[in-house]
Protein backbone atom coordinates (compact mmCIF):
# COMPACT_ATOMS: atom_id res chain seq x y z
CA UNK A 1 0.00 0.00 0.00
CA UNK A 2 3.03 2.51 1.06
CA UNK A 3 4.45 2.06 -2.88
CA UNK A 4 1.59 3.09 -4.32
CA UNK A 5 1.10 6.32 -1.99
CA UNK A 6 1.51 9.08 -4.65
CA UNK A 7 5.39 10.84 -3.25
CA UNK A 8 5.50 13.64 -1.65
CA UNK A 9 7.34 16.91 -2.84
CA UNK A 10 9.98 17.75 -0.84
CA UNK A 11 9.40 20.29 1.92
CA UNK A 12 10.66 24.07 0.26
CA UNK A 13 12.86 25.72 2.55
CA UNK A 14 10.70 29.27 3.77
CA UNK A 15 10.93 31.95 2.35
CA UNK A 16 13.19 35.13 3.88
CA UNK A 17 11.15 38.03 4.04
CA UNK A 18 13.39 41.27 3.71
CA UNK A 19 12.26 44.46 5.37
CA UNK A 20 12.09 47.70 3.21
CA UNK A 21 10.88 50.57 5.01
CA UNK A 22 7.58 51.84 3.60
CA UNK A 23 7.95 55.02 1.17
CA UNK A 24 12.08 54.24 0.47
CA UNK A 25 13.13 54.30 -2.79
CA UNK A 26 16.46 53.16 -4.36
CA UNK A 27 17.16 56.47 -5.28
CA UNK A 28 16.86 57.82 -1.65
CA UNK A 29 18.75 55.11 -0.83
CA UNK A 30 21.68 54.83 -2.93
CA UNK A 31 23.66 58.45 -1.88
CA UNK A 32 23.83 56.36 1.66
CA UNK A 33 25.18 53.05 -0.04
CA UNK A 34 27.88 55.09 -2.15
CA UNK A 35 28.74 56.94 0.60
CA UNK A 36 29.60 53.34 2.82
CA UNK A 37 30.78 51.96 -0.88
CA UNK A 38 32.91 54.89 -1.92
CA UNK A 39 36.29 55.74 -0.24
CA UNK A 40 35.87 58.20 2.31
CA UNK A 41 39.72 59.12 2.94
CA UNK A 42 41.38 61.59 0.43
CA UNK A 43 44.24 58.79 0.33
CA UNK A 44 42.33 55.90 -0.75
CA UNK A 45 40.16 57.85 -3.53
CA UNK A 46 43.34 59.25 -4.87
CA UNK A 47 44.47 55.49 -5.11
CA UNK A 48 41.26 54.46 -7.04
CA UNK A 49 41.59 57.29 -9.02
CA UNK A 50 45.14 56.62 -9.90
CA UNK A 51 44.08 53.00 -10.41
CA UNK A 52 41.20 54.01 -12.79
CA UNK A 53 43.15 56.33 -15.10
CA UNK A 54 45.93 53.82 -15.72
CA UNK A 55 43.39 50.77 -16.30
CA UNK A 56 41.21 53.70 -18.71
CA UNK A 57 45.06 54.73 -20.61
CA UNK A 58 45.39 50.91 -21.00
CA UNK A 59 41.91 50.53 -22.15
CA UNK A 60 42.34 52.78 -24.74
CA UNK A 61 46.15 51.56 -25.75
CA UNK A 62 44.52 47.51 -26.32
CA UNK A 63 42.32 47.93 -29.36
CA UNK A 64 45.14 50.36 -31.37
CA UNK A 65 48.07 47.77 -30.42
CA UNK A 66 45.65 44.53 -31.41
CA UNK A 67 44.48 46.56 -34.67
CA UNK A 68 48.29 47.18 -35.74
CA UNK A 69 49.01 43.63 -34.70
CA UNK A 70 46.37 42.58 -37.12
CA UNK A 71 46.97 44.69 -40.24
CA UNK A 72 50.46 43.97 -39.71
CA UNK A 73 49.64 40.07 -39.56
CA UNK A 74 47.28 40.17 -43.07
CA UNK A 75 49.66 42.46 -44.79
CA UNK A 76 52.59 39.64 -44.29
CA UNK A 77 49.92 37.48 -45.53
CA UNK A 78 48.78 39.43 -48.77
CA UNK A 79 53.43 39.73 -49.95
CA UNK A 80 53.34 35.73 -49.16
CA UNK A 81 50.29 35.81 -51.94
CA UNK A 82 52.16 38.00 -54.27
CA UNK A 83 55.49 35.99 -53.60
CA UNK A 84 53.86 32.71 -53.94
CA UNK A 85 51.89 34.58 -57.27
CA UNK A 86 55.82 34.79 -58.88
CA UNK A 87 56.38 30.79 -58.52
CA UNK A 88 53.04 30.34 -60.89
CA UNK A 89 54.32 32.52 -63.15
CA UNK A 90 57.65 31.24 -63.37
CA UNK A 91 56.03 28.29 -64.25
CA UNK A 92 56.05 26.75 -67.70
CA UNK A 93 53.16 27.75 -69.23
CA UNK A 94 52.16 29.42 -66.04
CA UNK A 95 50.66 26.05 -65.09
CA UNK A 96 51.96 24.31 -61.92
CA UNK A 97 50.40 20.85 -60.45
CA UNK A 98 47.77 20.54 -58.11
CA UNK A 99 50.40 18.65 -55.53
CA UNK A 100 52.99 22.09 -55.93
CA UNK A 101 49.91 24.62 -55.87
CA UNK A 102 48.59 22.82 -52.39
CA UNK A 103 52.49 23.09 -50.68
CA UNK A 104 52.99 26.73 -51.74
CA UNK A 105 49.08 27.31 -50.40
CA UNK A 106 50.35 25.79 -47.07
CA UNK A 107 53.87 27.20 -46.57
CA UNK A 108 52.15 30.49 -47.20
CA UNK A 109 49.50 29.89 -44.99
CA UNK A 110 46.68 31.00 -48.01
CA UNK A 111 44.07 28.95 -49.08
CA UNK A 112 43.60 31.36 -52.39
CA UNK A 113 45.56 33.86 -54.44
CA UNK A 114 44.32 36.38 -57.24
CA UNK A 115 45.20 39.21 -58.87
CA UNK A 116 43.27 41.86 -60.56
CA UNK A 117 44.69 43.60 -63.83
CA UNK A 118 43.70 45.99 -65.47
CA UNK A 119 40.28 45.42 -64.48
CA UNK A 120 40.14 41.41 -64.73
CA UNK A 121 40.25 38.74 -61.81
CA UNK A 122 43.12 36.65 -62.32
CA UNK A 123 42.70 33.34 -60.45
CA UNK A 124 46.29 32.42 -59.54
CA UNK A 125 46.06 30.16 -56.55
CA UNK A 126 42.90 27.92 -55.83
CA UNK A 127 41.76 25.03 -54.48
CA UNK A 128 40.56 22.67 -56.72
CA UNK A 129 37.05 23.29 -58.08
CA UNK A 130 34.56 21.90 -55.75
CA UNK A 131 36.70 22.83 -52.60
CA UNK A 132 36.32 26.23 -52.85
CA UNK A 133 35.51 26.88 -48.82
CA UNK A 134 33.05 30.17 -48.47
CA UNK A 135 34.17 33.40 -47.71
CA UNK A 136 33.08 34.63 -43.83
CA UNK A 137 34.00 38.29 -43.96
CA UNK A 138 35.69 41.14 -45.94
CA UNK A 139 39.05 43.54 -44.90
CA UNK A 140 40.26 45.70 -47.60
CA UNK A 141 43.51 47.03 -46.37
CA UNK A 142 43.27 49.93 -48.44
CA UNK A 143 41.22 52.04 -47.08
CA UNK A 144 39.82 51.82 -43.48
CA UNK A 145 38.68 54.63 -41.19
CA UNK A 146 39.96 54.92 -37.66
CA UNK A 147 36.67 53.18 -36.48
CA UNK A 148 36.97 50.30 -38.91
CA UNK A 149 40.68 49.84 -38.05
CA UNK A 150 40.20 49.73 -34.21
CA UNK A 151 37.12 47.41 -34.12
CA UNK A 152 38.84 45.07 -36.80
CA UNK A 153 40.39 42.83 -34.21
CA UNK A 154 37.01 42.59 -32.45
CA UNK A 155 35.29 40.88 -35.67
CA UNK A 156 38.27 38.27 -34.90
CA UNK A 157 38.19 37.91 -31.49
CA UNK A 158 34.21 37.58 -31.33
CA UNK A 159 33.13 35.50 -34.20
CA UNK A 160 34.69 32.60 -33.19
CA UNK A 161 37.58 30.15 -35.28
CA UNK A 162 37.41 28.06 -38.63
CA UNK A 163 36.28 30.91 -40.81
CA UNK A 164 37.71 32.54 -43.84
CA UNK A 165 38.66 35.88 -44.27
CA UNK A 166 39.13 37.81 -47.82
CA UNK A 167 41.84 40.04 -47.65
CA UNK A 168 41.95 42.79 -50.00
CA UNK A 169 44.97 45.22 -50.72
CA UNK A 170 47.16 47.21 -53.15
CA UNK A 171 49.99 44.90 -54.81
CA UNK A 172 53.53 45.83 -53.70
CA UNK A 173 55.81 43.66 -55.75
CA UNK A 174 54.24 43.14 -59.46
CA UNK A 175 52.20 44.98 -61.33
CA UNK A 176 48.01 45.21 -60.87
CA UNK A 177 45.41 46.60 -59.45
CA UNK A 178 44.69 44.99 -56.32
CA UNK A 179 45.74 41.26 -54.89
CA UNK A 180 43.31 38.99 -52.86
CA UNK A 181 44.16 36.52 -50.62
CA UNK A 182 41.80 34.11 -48.54
CA UNK A 183 42.89 33.10 -45.32
CA UNK A 184 42.10 31.26 -42.51
CA UNK A 185 41.34 33.72 -39.38
CA UNK A 186 42.13 30.49 -36.77
CA UNK A 187 45.93 31.52 -36.50
CA UNK A 188 45.37 35.30 -36.21
CA UNK A 189 42.69 34.98 -33.62
CA UNK A 190 45.30 32.43 -31.73
CA UNK A 191 48.03 35.34 -32.33
CA UNK A 192 45.07 38.37 -30.98
CA UNK A 193 44.19 36.36 -27.94
CA UNK A 194 47.62 35.58 -27.11
CA UNK A 195 48.83 39.26 -27.52
CA UNK A 196 45.69 40.53 -25.61
CA UNK A 197 46.76 38.11 -22.57
CA UNK A 198 50.02 39.59 -22.69
CA UNK A 199 48.56 42.90 -22.81
CA UNK A 200 46.49 42.53 -20.03
CA UNK A 201 49.25 41.19 -17.71
CA UNK A 202 51.81 44.00 -18.69
CA UNK A 203 48.62 46.19 -18.17
CA UNK A 204 48.17 45.07 -14.67
CA UNK A 205 51.42 45.29 -13.57
CA UNK A 206 51.85 48.65 -15.16
CA UNK A 207 48.83 50.02 -13.74
CA UNK A 208 50.10 48.49 -9.88
CA UNK A 209 53.55 50.06 -10.55
CA UNK A 210 52.50 53.23 -12.24
CA UNK A 211 49.60 53.79 -9.40
CA UNK A 212 51.94 52.47 -6.82
CA UNK A 213 54.28 55.44 -7.72
CA UNK A 214 51.82 58.51 -8.44
CA UNK A 215 49.97 57.35 -5.03
CA UNK A 216 53.14 57.87 -2.76
CA UNK A 217 54.25 60.52 -5.11
CA UNK A 218 51.12 62.50 -4.46
CA UNK A 219 50.70 60.96 -0.54
CA UNK A 220 53.89 62.33 0.20
CA UNK A 221 54.12 65.54 -1.42
CA UNK A 222 49.88 66.34 -0.92
CA UNK A 223 48.22 64.06 1.33
CA UNK A 224 50.58 63.78 4.12
CA UNK A 225 50.69 67.98 4.30
CA UNK A 226 46.77 67.99 3.93
CA UNK A 227 46.64 66.05 7.04
CA UNK A 228 48.70 67.83 8.73
CA UNK A 229 46.89 70.96 8.20
CA UNK A 230 44.10 69.21 8.93
CA UNK A 231 45.03 68.31 12.34
CA UNK A 232 46.65 71.39 13.19
CA UNK A 233 42.93 72.64 12.23
CA UNK A 234 41.13 70.58 14.51
CA UNK A 235 43.28 71.03 17.32
CA UNK A 236 43.50 75.10 17.26
CA UNK A 237 39.68 74.57 16.83
CA UNK A 238 39.31 72.73 20.30
CA UNK A 239 41.61 74.74 22.20
CA UNK A 240 42.83 77.86 20.40
CA UNK A 241 45.28 78.60 23.30
CA UNK A 242 47.39 75.71 23.22
CA UNK A 243 50.66 76.89 21.86
CA UNK A 244 51.45 73.08 20.41
CA UNK A 245 48.25 73.67 18.19
CA UNK A 246 50.29 76.09 16.20
CA UNK A 247 51.45 74.99 12.61
CA UNK A 248 54.78 75.29 11.95
CA UNK A 249 55.23 76.04 8.25
CA UNK A 250 57.16 73.84 6.17
CA UNK A 251 58.75 76.28 4.62
CA UNK A 252 57.58 75.19 0.98
CA UNK A 253 57.61 77.62 -1.85
CA UNK A 254 54.59 75.79 -3.70
CA UNK A 255 50.39 76.30 -2.71
CA UNK A 256 51.19 73.70 0.66
CA UNK A 257 53.23 76.12 1.82
CA UNK A 258 51.33 78.64 0.75
CA UNK A 259 48.56 77.43 2.54
CA UNK A 260 50.50 76.38 5.82
CA UNK A 261 51.55 80.09 6.18
CA UNK A 262 48.86 81.84 5.74
CA UNK A 263 47.11 79.27 8.59
CA UNK A 264 49.97 80.14 10.76
CA UNK A 265 49.46 84.26 10.30
CA UNK A 266 45.16 83.26 11.00
CA UNK A 267 46.15 81.27 13.98
CA UNK A 268 48.03 84.37 15.70
CA UNK A 269 45.41 86.56 14.65
CA UNK A 270 42.77 84.61 16.09
CA UNK A 271 45.39 84.69 19.18
CA UNK A 272 45.58 88.45 18.99
CA UNK A 273 41.66 88.86 18.88
CA UNK A 274 40.77 86.37 21.30
CA UNK A 275 43.47 88.13 24.05
CA UNK A 276 42.20 91.05 22.77
CA UNK A 277 38.47 90.21 23.80
CA UNK A 278 39.55 88.58 26.85
CA UNK A 279 41.14 91.57 28.03
CA UNK A 280 38.00 93.82 26.98
CA UNK A 281 35.74 91.29 29.03
CA UNK A 282 38.16 91.80 32.26
CA UNK A 283 37.64 95.90 31.21
CA UNK A 284 34.00 95.62 31.52
CA UNK A 285 34.11 93.49 34.63
CA UNK A 286 36.51 96.01 36.30
CA UNK A 287 34.32 98.51 35.13
CA UNK A 288 30.95 97.44 35.97
CA UNK A 289 32.75 97.16 39.97
CA UNK A 290 33.51 100.33 39.96
CA UNK A 291 31.00 102.27 38.07
CA UNK A 292 28.72 102.26 40.89
CA UNK A 293 30.86 103.88 43.02
CA UNK A 294 31.85 106.53 40.26
CA UNK A 295 28.28 107.36 39.32
CA UNK A 296 27.99 108.15 43.22
CA UNK A 297 31.15 110.49 43.58
CA UNK A 298 29.85 112.33 40.13
CA UNK A 299 26.74 112.53 41.90
CA UNK A 300 27.47 114.06 44.65
CA UNK A 301 30.27 116.43 42.97
CA UNK A 302 27.10 117.52 40.87
CA UNK A 303 25.14 118.51 44.30
CA UNK A 304 28.41 120.36 44.88
CA UNK A 305 28.44 121.87 41.71
CA UNK A 306 24.94 123.03 42.04
CA UNK A 307 25.46 124.42 45.68
CA UNK A 308 28.42 126.41 44.17
CA UNK A 309 26.10 127.81 41.49
CA UNK A 310 24.44 129.40 44.02
CA UNK A 311 27.28 131.07 46.00
CA UNK A 312 27.04 134.41 43.38
CA UNK A 313 30.30 134.61 42.84
CA UNK A 314 31.00 135.84 39.12
CA UNK A 315 34.18 133.69 38.32
CA UNK A 316 32.30 130.37 39.64
CA UNK A 317 29.44 131.15 37.28
CA UNK A 318 31.65 131.58 34.63
CA UNK A 319 33.89 128.09 35.50
CA UNK A 320 30.16 126.45 36.28
CA UNK A 321 29.12 125.66 33.23
CA UNK A 322 32.57 123.45 31.86
CA UNK A 323 32.67 121.67 35.13
CA UNK A 324 28.79 120.48 34.52
CA UNK A 325 29.49 119.60 31.46
CA UNK A 326 32.58 117.54 32.38
CA UNK A 327 30.53 115.80 34.89
CA UNK A 328 27.90 114.91 32.61
CA UNK A 329 30.42 113.29 29.75
CA UNK A 330 32.08 111.91 32.51
CA UNK A 331 29.50 109.73 33.50
CA UNK A 332 28.83 109.37 29.61
CA UNK A 333 32.40 107.69 29.53
CA UNK A 334 32.24 105.69 32.36
CA UNK A 335 29.29 103.57 30.61
CA UNK A 336 30.75 103.86 27.24
CA UNK A 337 33.53 102.35 28.08
CA UNK A 338 31.19 99.29 30.07
CA UNK A 339 29.70 99.03 26.78
CA UNK A 340 32.59 98.75 24.71
CA UNK A 341 33.52 96.16 26.98
CA UNK A 342 30.74 94.14 26.55
CA UNK A 343 28.85 94.57 23.14
CA UNK A 344 28.79 97.55 20.58
CA UNK A 345 28.32 101.22 20.33
CA UNK A 346 25.17 102.69 20.40
CA UNK A 347 23.96 103.51 17.25
CA UNK A 348 24.64 107.68 16.58
CA UNK A 349 21.84 109.74 16.20
CA UNK A 350 23.09 112.42 13.44
CA UNK A 351 22.46 116.26 13.22
CA UNK A 352 23.58 118.42 11.76
CA UNK A 353 26.62 120.00 14.82
CA UNK A 354 28.12 123.27 14.49
CA UNK A 355 32.08 122.10 14.20
CA UNK A 356 33.48 125.27 15.46
CA UNK A 357 31.92 125.06 18.70
CA UNK A 358 32.37 120.78 18.63
CA UNK A 359 36.47 122.01 18.46
CA UNK A 360 36.43 123.96 20.77
CA UNK A 361 34.71 121.88 23.35
CA UNK A 362 37.04 119.37 22.55
CA UNK A 363 39.74 121.36 22.58
CA UNK A 364 38.95 122.50 26.44
CA UNK A 365 38.66 118.92 27.49
CA UNK A 366 41.70 118.11 25.78
CA UNK A 367 43.80 121.05 27.40
CA UNK A 368 44.77 122.29 24.22
CA UNK A 369 43.51 125.73 25.25
CA UNK A 370 47.02 126.62 27.59
CA UNK A 371 49.58 128.52 26.16
CA UNK A 372 52.01 125.56 25.62
CA UNK A 373 49.99 123.29 23.23
CA UNK A 374 46.96 125.08 20.93
CA UNK A 375 44.63 124.31 18.77
CA UNK A 376 44.41 126.58 15.38
CA UNK A 377 41.13 125.57 13.44
CA UNK A 378 40.67 127.29 10.44
CA UNK A 379 36.96 126.70 9.87
CA UNK A 380 34.37 128.81 9.46
CA UNK A 381 31.62 129.68 11.83
CA UNK A 382 28.92 128.56 9.97
CA UNK A 383 29.92 125.00 9.05
CA UNK A 384 27.77 122.05 10.14
CA UNK A 385 28.88 118.45 10.27
CA UNK A 386 25.93 115.51 10.24
CA UNK A 387 26.73 113.67 13.55
CA UNK A 388 26.03 112.69 16.85
CA UNK A 389 27.24 115.33 19.33
CA UNK A 390 28.40 113.38 22.22
CA UNK A 391 29.92 110.75 19.42
CA UNK A 392 31.79 113.63 17.51
CA UNK A 393 33.09 114.77 20.74
CA UNK A 394 34.78 111.83 21.37
CA UNK A 395 35.99 110.93 18.33
CA UNK A 396 37.74 114.86 18.41
CA UNK A 397 38.94 114.64 21.83
CA UNK A 398 40.60 111.42 21.53
CA UNK A 399 42.89 112.45 18.44
CA UNK A 400 43.39 115.96 20.67
CA UNK A 401 44.47 114.52 23.48
CA UNK A 402 46.72 111.45 21.56
CA UNK A 403 48.03 114.75 19.84
CA UNK A 404 48.71 116.50 22.89
CA UNK A 405 50.49 113.84 24.46
CA UNK A 406 52.78 112.87 21.66
CA UNK A 407 54.14 116.56 22.10
CA UNK A 408 54.37 116.59 25.41
CA UNK A 409 56.02 113.03 25.39
CA UNK A 410 58.91 114.65 22.77
CA UNK A 411 61.74 115.94 24.70
CA UNK A 412 63.40 118.45 22.17
CA UNK A 413 60.40 120.98 22.04
CA UNK A 414 59.57 121.62 25.63
CA UNK A 415 55.96 120.54 25.37
CA UNK A 416 55.36 123.42 22.87
CA UNK A 417 53.44 122.48 19.47
CA UNK A 418 50.19 123.28 18.17
CA UNK A 419 47.17 121.30 16.27
CA UNK A 420 45.35 122.48 13.12
CA UNK A 421 42.21 121.43 11.92
CA UNK A 422 39.81 122.34 8.95
CA UNK A 423 37.17 121.03 6.88
CA UNK A 424 36.86 120.27 3.80
CA UNK A 425 33.89 118.62 1.13
CA UNK A 426 34.18 115.94 -0.53
CA UNK A 427 31.63 114.45 -3.08
CA UNK A 428 29.32 114.93 -0.54
CA UNK A 429 31.61 113.79 2.26
CA UNK A 430 32.51 116.13 5.08
CA UNK A 431 36.35 115.36 6.13
CA UNK A 432 37.65 116.93 9.19
CA UNK A 433 41.14 117.22 9.28
CA UNK A 434 43.08 117.61 12.45
CA UNK A 435 47.07 117.84 12.24
CA UNK A 436 49.92 118.17 14.65
CA UNK A 437 53.29 119.03 14.63
CA UNK A 438 54.24 116.19 16.69
CA UNK A 439 56.92 113.81 16.19
CA UNK A 440 55.26 111.15 14.27
CA UNK A 441 53.66 107.69 15.44
CA UNK A 442 56.30 105.00 16.31
CA UNK A 443 56.34 101.64 14.08
CA UNK A 444 54.83 99.40 16.43
CA UNK A 445 51.95 102.22 16.99
CA UNK A 446 51.28 102.44 12.81
CA UNK A 447 51.68 98.52 12.51
CA UNK A 448 48.62 98.52 15.11
CA UNK A 449 47.21 101.56 14.94
CA UNK A 450 43.70 100.98 15.38
CA UNK A 451 43.73 97.81 17.32
CA UNK A 452 42.34 98.01 20.91
CA UNK A 453 45.25 97.19 23.65
CA UNK A 454 47.84 97.04 20.55
CA UNK A 455 48.38 100.20 19.13
CA UNK A 456 49.06 102.91 22.08
CA UNK A 457 52.05 105.15 21.01
CA UNK A 458 53.26 105.78 24.71
CA UNK A 459 53.92 104.33 27.81
CA UNK A 460 51.34 103.32 29.55
CA UNK A 461 48.61 103.80 27.40
CA UNK A 462 45.70 101.18 26.72
CA UNK A 463 45.94 101.74 23.15
CA UNK A 464 41.64 102.50 22.89
CA UNK A 465 41.19 106.02 22.36
CA UNK A 466 42.03 105.42 17.64
CA UNK A 467 39.81 102.31 18.25
CA UNK A 468 36.74 103.59 19.49
CA UNK A 469 37.31 107.03 17.78
CA UNK A 470 37.60 104.69 14.40
CA UNK A 471 34.26 102.57 15.74
CA UNK A 472 32.60 105.66 16.11
CA UNK A 473 33.27 107.11 13.01
CA UNK A 474 32.81 103.44 11.06
CA UNK A 475 29.41 103.55 13.15
CA UNK A 476 28.21 107.03 11.33
CA UNK A 477 28.84 105.20 8.29
CA UNK A 478 32.65 107.09 7.40
CA UNK A 479 36.12 106.57 8.54
CA UNK A 480 38.58 107.68 10.54
CA UNK A 481 41.90 107.26 8.15
CA UNK A 482 45.74 108.05 8.88
CA UNK A 483 47.03 110.89 6.20
CA UNK A 484 51.09 110.79 7.11
CA UNK A 485 53.15 110.84 10.03
CA UNK A 486 56.33 111.75 10.64
CA UNK A 487 59.12 113.68 11.53
CA UNK A 488 57.05 116.75 10.79
CA UNK A 489 53.85 115.08 12.52
CA UNK A 490 50.99 113.65 12.13
CA UNK A 491 48.01 114.24 10.25
CA UNK A 492 44.12 112.48 10.54
CA UNK A 493 40.96 112.50 8.69
CA UNK A 494 37.43 112.10 10.14
CA UNK A 495 35.32 111.43 7.32
CA UNK A 496 31.58 111.88 8.22
CA UNK A 497 28.95 111.62 5.24
CA UNK A 498 26.79 113.86 4.38
CA UNK A 499 27.36 117.95 3.68
CA UNK A 500 24.69 120.01 6.35
CA UNK A 501 23.83 123.40 4.91
CA UNK A 502 25.40 126.02 6.90
CA UNK A 503 24.17 128.11 9.75
CA UNK A 504 22.37 131.90 9.20
CA UNK A 505 25.09 133.74 7.34
CA UNK A 506 27.45 135.57 9.72
CA UNK A 507 31.02 136.82 9.85
CA UNK A 508 32.39 134.39 7.11
CA UNK A 509 35.33 132.25 7.33
CA UNK A 510 38.17 133.59 9.75
CA UNK A 511 40.70 131.87 11.73
CA UNK A 512 39.86 130.78 15.13
CA UNK A 513 42.75 129.72 18.10
CA UNK A 514 42.07 128.38 21.07
CA UNK A 515 44.18 129.25 23.51
CA UNK A 516 46.62 131.61 23.67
Amino acid sequence: MADDAPLSEPAKPAERRVFWPRGLTVRQLAPALGARVLPRGLSARLLLATALIVVLANVIIVPSFLATRQRQWLGERVAAGELASFVVQAAPQGKVTERLKQQILESAGLVAVGIQSDGVMHSVLAPPPGREPPTSYRIDLRRQDPLAFLTAPLQTLLGGGARMVLVVDRPHYRSGELVTVLVPDSPLRSILLADLGELLIGALFTSVMAGGVVYLSLNFFLVRPMQRITRAMERFRADPEDAEARLQPSGRHDEIGRAEAELDRMQQDLRAALASRARLAALGEAVAKINHEMRNMLTSAQIASERLARSGDPAVASALPRLERALDRAVTLATNVLTYGRSEEPSPEARPVPLQAALAAAAEDSQLTGPNVCLIAGVDARDQVLADPDQLHRILVNLMRNAREAIDGDPGRGGVGKVCAELRREDGTSVIRLADDGPGLPERARTNLFQPFAGSARRGGAGLGLAIARELAQAHGGDLVLVQTGASGTTFDVRLPGVPAPTQPGAGSRQVQAGT
